[in-house]
């Protein structure tokens, strides 16, 4: 598949994303940010799993692990806990530094040396999402802030770890994501016991609100999204990261009335020319070789050049 339709595809995850705030606050139990957390993500890991029917060996437990620990099982609850306690625009907008993140990350893990465009167009990105949330209601919450920081902190380091490790041989995306999701519910399950206590009642809606964050939120945006870490950079992926805070922009306009300003559309312009420039960024070779043996042995074969399905 050509990397445009690859970009598009993985810029569904994204967008997907963006209905997270609306669907937390309008439709789930309030202050239940570990089971809200753990009801995305262990359903979707083990339908997924159910699917891939493919389990981690060797080496692969611990790294499914980490990778699980920092994409889902920290970064999930964490989210869920910004969400709860600030207005969804200004729990994304703290999440919007995200790229700049992905650029230090890269240079230190993937020996790929930040260039001053990205970091500007990163700046970019930042700055619009700001602008989109100027004038959004409630108080700035410092547990919120916290929270955010690092749910995207983990977010980052875990896609940027995605990409050094690649994949197994004969392991697609499907699984990958299945053992993370897996993984990231299982750590969750107990801290949200401990913490949270036995889950709540359920009504029609709060049931609903989990189908859809498990589904189409959680198992298949994943699903994108690790795909397209396996095919574009991780600069080019962390930059479509704005793409969540402008959805959800949108649908507070247009599924909660809330009003956009003129200069939250400007915002809405900058960052998302900051997204469109962050995959025009030229692809460099890493100054380094990963030390990763089944991504070497995938890139010396003739296969590995070939996109799988």
């Amino acid at each position: 598949m050509k990397r445009p339709a690859t970009v598009l595809l993985t810029a569904l995850a994204p967008v997907s994303w963006g209905t997270t705030y609306a669907v937390t606050t309008e439709f789930l139990p309030a202050d239940r940010p570990l089971f809200t957390g753990l009801m995305r993500a262990l359903p979707a890991g083990l339908v997924l799993l159910a699917l891939a029917r493919v389990l981690p060996r060797g080496a692969w437990w611990g790294k499914a692990a980490v990778l699980g620990a920092l994409n889902i099982g920290a970064f999930f609850p964490l989210l869920f806990l910004s969400a709860y306690r600030m207005p969804g625009g200004m729990a994304a907008v703290v999440g919007s530094i995200g790229p700049l993140f992905v650029v230090g990350l890269s240079a230190l893990l993937l020996g790929q040396r930040p260039t001053a465009r990205s970091v500007i167009t990163g700046f970019v990105a930042a700055s619009g999402v700001s602008l989109v949330v100027l004038k959004a209601a409630g108080a700035l919450d410092t547990v919120g802030v916290l929270a955010a920081l690092a749910s995207t902190a983990s977010m980052s380091a875990g896609t940027v770890l995605t990409k050094r490790w690649g994949r197994p041989d004969g392991v697609g995306p499907l699984a990958l994501t299945a053992w993370q999701l897996t993984a990231g519910g299982l750590l969750i399950a107990p801290l949200a016991l401990l913490v949270e206590g036995a889950p709540p009642a359920l009504d029609g809606r709060a049931v609903g609100g989990y189908v859809y964050l498990a589904l189409a939120n959680t198992a298949v945006a994943y699903w994108l999204w690790f795909r397209g870490i396996g095919r574009l950079t991780a600069t080019q992926v962390t930059f479509l990261g704005p793409l969540s805070p402008l959805t959800a922009a949108v649908v507070g306009w247009a599924a909660l009335g809330q009003a956009l300003a003129p200069v939250q559309l400007v915002g809405m312009g900058l960052a998302f020319g900051a997204t469109v420039a962050g995959q025009l960024q030229p692809v460099r070779t890493p100054a380094r070789t990963i030390s990763s043996p089944e991504r070497n042995a995938r890139e010396d074969s003739p296969a590995a050049r070939v996109p799988a399905a």
